[in-house]
C-alpha cells in the first residue's frame, strides 16, 4: 500500500509503499502525533523513513492493492 506524506513548507511528498494496513498506518501516525515524536515507516524494500510529527502536514493512506500478474483477460 503506498503512503503519501506531506511536510509542511516541503513542496515534494514523501511517498513510501508500506506492507502494513491501513489501521497499522493509522495507529502509528496517531501514536506520534500524541507523543509529539516521530513517525518510522519502513518501506517493502527495507528502507526506514522517519518524519517528525510536528512536521506533518498530511498523511494520505493509498488503497490496498491487489498486483495482478501474468496474462489474464486482456
Amino acid at each position: 500500500m503506498e503512503v503519501t506524506i506531506g511536510v509542511q513548507n516541503l513542496p515534494r511528498e514523501i511517498a513510501v509503499d508500506v506492507d502494513s494496513d491501513a489501521a497499522t498506518v493509522s495507529a502509528l501516525l496517531s501514536g506520534a502525533l500524541e507523543k509529539g515524536g516521530l513517525l518510522e515507516l519502513t518501506d517493502v524494500r527495507g528502507r526506514v523513513v522517519i518524519v517528525p510529527a510536528a512536521a506533518i502536514g498530511y498523511l494520505e493512506i493509498g488503497p490496498e492493492e491487489i498486483r495482478k500478474v501474468g496474462f489474464g483477460s486482456l
